[in-house]
């Protein structure tokens, strides 16, 4: 590959001179990004060459036999000049068909400044993409199109004093374009809104808005798939049955269930009138009537995308050639009963929750990851598992 060798923040990659028709594509991350990671490998086994482009010039996704090349990326943050330029210089020194962001500050950056980036962005325009990432336009597209989602509302002191009992205090966006500071700050459950203003203050403090939700009591799920022409490919539908953190995280285990068809009709309705395309995992929380309620849209690489890819190959495959204009296979649904962990988020649950007592829960995660597609662990490779364990061995 071609590799200026003046520039500290590449890496030489692993390509063979044999393989340089094969397309290529970007990923722009952090290094410890999971989705991402996933991403990487389902290019790989697809054939791509793949790039990633970090903050720390390649971490724990750079130590993936699936990476070719490294680069080094800043966050798109105070007015994301770096993250353009390290966007541009790594265009400039491989170049690339089309490049993904594997966060929602990412993603939005590169939708954001399009126009300044010289590879093919993925991601929808960023005006579909400040869409799906305001959680008030996202209930009322989600109303609009006959699914539920929780009671929400901006956080003003009218709201909070009006307010009672439970509730969620979450972020109303998580990028917008000139900030410094990061505006995710993850959602947190109070009992009160007197005990949630302080949180709803230290959102403010960072330049950001809040906003009130109504908990759901109920078990997490996801749908997935790559929307194109109004149709969802691919569809994969997940149960999560453990979180880290406890009791309202990510899925630290989770099992691809048979597809809900009337929840695909609605989720393809919302999506048309939004105006998406590319890949979507949404959210939802399934309570004890039997109603997934919609609490997050997350389009773009996710935590648990491995678990999708092994049960449906395919599916970044075919977002990454539908971004080129190419007219993608039909995907089929994916195989119900596979399974997925994050390791390291199930064994710290375990720690906290000790159900049956630590032993036995401890026991039961190892037995239930033994015939599970890992996040991050795969024994044909090893280098971000050892990557983040010397990272972890170096921390005081």
């Amino acid at each position: 590959m071609h590799q200026p060798q003046d520039d500290p923040t590449t890496r030489a990659g692993r390509e063979p001179a044999t393989t340089q028709a094969r397309r290529r594509v970007l990923i722009v991350a952090t290094g410890r990004d999971r989705g991402a990671l996933a991403a990487a490998r389902a290019f790989r086994r697809a054939g791509w060459y793949v790039g990633v482009g970090t903050p720390e010039g390649g971490g724990s996704l750079g130590a993936s036999t699936a990476c070719d090349a490294t680069f080094h990326v800043p966050r798109p943050r105070d007015g994301s000049a770096g993250f353009i330029e390290g966007v541009r210089r790594a265009a400039e020194a491989d170049t690339f068909d089309v490049v993904f962001g594997g966060g929602d500050d990412w993603m939005a950056a590169l939708a954001a400044y399009r126009e300044q980036i010289p590879v093919p962005v993925a991601h929808p325009d960023f005006g579909v993409i400040e869409t799906i990432l305001d959680k008030l336009r996202l209930a009322r597209h989600a109303e609009k199109a006959g699914l539920a989602s929780p009671r929400t509302e901006l956080a003003t002191d009218e709201a909070l004093a009006r307010w009672s009992g439970p509730l969620v205090v979450k972020c109303k966006e998580h990028w917008a374009p000139g900030h410094v500071h990061p505006l995710r700050i993850e959602a947190k459950l109070f009992d009160s809104p007197a005990a949630a203003r302080a949180q709803v203050e230290r959102i403010r403090a960072a330049g950001a808005q809040a906003i009130l939700q109504e908990p759901v009591d109920g078990t997490l799920g996801a749908l997935i798939g790559v929307f194109h022409d109004g149709r969802l490919l691919g569809r994969t539908q997940q149960v999560s049955t453990r979180l880290w953190p406890t009791p309202n995280g990510a899925s630290a285990r989770a099992s691809t269930v048979a597809v809900d068809e009337v929840l695909v009709g609605k989720v393809e309705a919302m999506l048309l009138d939004v105006g998406w395309h590319g890949l979507v995992e949404l959210q939802f929380l399934t309570g004890h009537d039997g109603v997934p309620h919609l609490i997050d849209f997350n389009g773009r690489f996710y935590g648990s995308l491995a678990l999708a890819e092994s049960a449906r190959p395919g599916l970044v495959h075919t977002w990454a050639l539908s971004a080129l204009g190419a007219q993608p296979s039909l995907l089929a649904d994916a195989t119900p009963g596979k399974r997925y962990t994050w390791l390291t988020g199930d064994l710290r649950r375990a720690r906290i929750e000790r159900r049956g007592g630590l032993l036995r829960d401890l026991a039961g995660t190892l037995l239930w990851s033994a015939r599970a597609r890992h996040s991050i662990w795969d024994p044909r490779d090893v280098g971000p598992s050892v990557s983040l364990a010397l990272r972890r061995f170096r921390r005081p």
